[in-house]
């Protein structure tokens, strides 16, 4: 199982982009969008678009967990939701040291909350 997580670890550090899959919050069905991501210290950072209006947000908001896909590799993983806004603050920021302000600021509207799930 070891080898497994090195392998997404190794995979997440290597991409820029991830497919998230969360559980509709009224259908019930599995939802899967591309998002940009961070990974700190074995730590996933993600930053709805649209910040707490963000459709996949509203349904991690009723079920904390979600399904991520990187390559050929994947695992569930449980997330907090972050609204504090000094932390918040914090994940934009890794946002545009990583993406580049400008594409942060072309691509995400609203800065209210965040989304952190722990890659072990």
């Amino acid at each position: 199982m070891a080898a497994r997580n090195d392998t997404l670890k190794d995979r997440l550090s290597r991409y820029q982009k991830i497919n998230i899959s969360v559980t509709g919050r009224k259908s019930g069905r599995t939802i899967s969008i591309p998002v940009w991501f961070v990974l700190e210290d074995g730590k996933l950072y993600l930053l709805p678009v649209q910040g707490s209006d963000t459709q996949w947000y509203k349904n991690v908001h009723k079920k904390p967990s979600i399904r991520i896909d990187v390559g050929e590799a994947a695992a569930e993983l449980k997330v907090v939701l972050v609204t504090d806004a000094t932390q918040v603050s914090s994940v934009v920021e890794k946002f545009r040291a990583k993406y580049g302000t400008n594409d942060v600021k072309k691509y995400y509207s609203k800065f209210d909350v965040a989304v952190l799930a722990q890659v072990r």
